[in-house]
């Protein structure tokens, strides 16, 4: 298994979906004591992503449900600005296949990295679907969907992470 050491969500804006993940991730990694080892970050892969754009207030406030506190000014991060991060990250995980078509047709800096859907990676397979304009039940199911992911691949980042210290 390679080292994750840097794991980056991709979505389309980094607004909703890739900033609950992030965020629910990070806790998760809080939890095991696991932070030394793994960083999470997010961004957005579409045209339209911009830095800077205010995070849902519906994903703040889902998050909020979990114990989870995201300031209302916290911002999206573009990746056609901020492709440093594609670069240094070691896993990629998307929302969807649609957003991997995506990351491979506009980031040459994605080549040769371990990219897969979030859903993949969890043992799965499909998308994560977009919750925006769809409401506060949608936002929930759509973390939920998240969380459950997130715990199913838990063990395989932190297995990771103990063969960095081994």
């Amino acid at each position: 298994m390679p080292p994750y050491r840097r794991i980056l969500f991709i979505c389309h804006a980094n607004t909703s979906r890739s900033v609950i993940a992030e965020a629910l991730l990070k806790r998760m990694i809080e939890e095991r004591a696991l932070q030394e080892h793994l960083t999470v970050e997010s961004g957005g892969v579409a045209a339209y992503a911009r830095d800077g754009a205010l995070v849902s207030m519906d994903a703040r406030l889902v998050l909020r449900d979990e114990g989870i506190h995201i300031p209302a000014d916290s911002v999206s991060t573009d990746l056609k600005r901020n492709r440093h991060l594609i670069e240094d990250a070691d896993l990629i995980l998307a929302m969807t296949e649609e957003q991997i078509q995506m990351l491979r047709n506009n980031f040459p800096e994605a080549e040769g990295k371990e990219v897969h859907t979030l859903k993949e990676f969890a043992g799965g397979y499909g998308n994560i679907e977009d919750p925006v304009g769809k409401g506060e039940d949608e936002y929930a199911s759509c973390r939920d969907e998240i969380k459950a992911c997130l715990e199913r691949a838990i063990d395989r980042l932190a297995a990771s992470a103990s063969n960095q210290v081994s």
